[in-house]
């Protein structure tokens, strides 16, 4: 039984990316489809990728520490990526605790100022 792969337009649509942003991520070795003429298809190896890389995405991680990340596993199994993944991820945290602290306090100064706006055209 041969594994299903998808194209490189259904791709695109399973993980809601542009075309550009695929070959993309392809250029910079994120995803190696292979390739048949001009034609990519992806395999459940690099849909698993994406969802990794979508996953990293969502939480602010950049491209190159992603990209790293993946590689971690090709040369060195899962555990050192597992253990690569908590230190990214409390890399992460901490970027995301600062910057929630700094919104939380532009929402605080943003508000107070409209406050103080409204009550001078009273």
């Amino acid at each position: 039984m041969s594994e299903q792969k998808l194209t490189f337009k259904e791709m695109c649509a399973r993980f809601e990316v542009t075309p550009r942003t695929l070959r993309y991520y392809e250029y910079i070795e994120l995803l190696q489809p292979e390739r048949d003429g001009r034609s990519r298809f992806y395999s459940q190896r690099e849909c698993a990728r994406m969802t990794l890389i979508m996953r990293g995405r969502r939480f602010g991680i950049k491209l190159e520490e992603i990209r790293q990340w993946l590689l971690i596993y090709e040369n060195e199994g899962t555990q050192a990526q597992r253990e690569a993944f908590v230190e990214m991820a409390d890399r992460q945290l901490i970027e995301l605790e600062e910057q929630s602290k700094q919104l939380s306090e532009a929402i605080t100064e943003l508000s107070a100022l409209r406050l103080e706006t409204l009550r001078k055209l009273k």
